[in-house]
């Protein structure tokens, strides 16, 4: 049983940095998801996939894993490119493209 140790991304839905400051402990899953026959849904025998553990630091999600055998692997956190808008560079005369209604 595996766990990943990561700080999850900004969501496309969020312009701000909300939900993103805990480091999260979760599990691979070990068994594939098979489709239920009758409804279609997918299925797993796996319920170790469910469980994620919200941490405040790499640290203590590392001391965590440590302290109950888990062996985990830590993955980077993600690039985030700051692109640096201002309101007034609609109305500039260097503009791209021309501004109309």
């Amino acid at each position: 049983m595996l766990a990943r140790i990561y700080r999850p991304a900004k969501t496309a839905m969020q312009s701000g940095r909300a939900k993103t400051r805990a480091w999260i402990l979760a599990f691979e899953p070990a068994a594939a998801r098979i489709p239920d026959p009758l409804m279609g849904w997918t299925q797993t025998t796996d319920t170790d996939g469910q469980v994620r553990l919200k941490f405040d630091s790499r640290d203590e999600a590392v001391a965590y894993a440590q302290n109950k055998g888990i062996a985990f692997e830590i993955l980077p956190d993600p690039e985030t490119k700051k692109i640096i808008k201002a309101y007034a560079d609609n109305f500039s005369f260097q503009r791209k493209q021309p501004w109309t209604h």
